[in-house]
């Protein structure tokens, strides 16, 4: 099951273009979706692009620190209607983070069975709390199983 980690922040702000990129109005988070493409790979997680989709960014993780993914695997990234948020003199604004998978397990039609996607997901989520916490702008407002936004 994701798990989603809610985070406050005006250090992420509507990107020039990025209103081109949208998939659908108001899913922005392209700045935290580059940030976090960075801040993982300096992890050592390969992060080869980041893209819209229609509830959102994805980044895109194709191994993680020293093991590959076998699955198709990344960040989403969830905003609250940050256009509202930038007329307001730049109050803050809240996103949420969870691990791309569709479970703890995945069907592998390459290997013809299920892969226990845990450990990836664990690390992930692990990762991504010590990079906000390390942060001083970035605020975290909670961890749930629950959407936050």
């Amino acid at each position: 099951m994701n798990r989603f980690i809610h985070i406050r922040s005006n250090k992420f702000p509507i990107l020039p273009g990025e209103q081109e990129e949208l998939a659908n109005e108001g899913m922005y988070g392209k700045a935290l979706a580059e940030y976090l493409q960075h801040k993982l790979a300096d992890r050592d997680y390969q992060t080869p692009f980041v893209c819209c989709e229609d509830w959102g960014w994805w980044v895109e993780i194709k191994s993680g620190p020293n093991q590959p993914v076998p699955f198709k695997f990344g960040v989403c990234i969830y905003s609250a209607n940050l256009a509202e948020n930038e007329s307001k003199d730049h109050q803050p604004t809240d996103f949420a983070c969870t691990e791309g998978t569709s479970g703890l397990r995945n069907w592998s039609w390459k290997k013809m069975r299920f892969i226990d996607t845990a450990p990836w997901t664990h690390q992930l989520h692990e990762d991504l709390l010590e990079i906000f916490v390390a942060d001083k702008d970035i605020e975290i407002v909670g961890t749930s199983e629950e959407f936050p936004l």
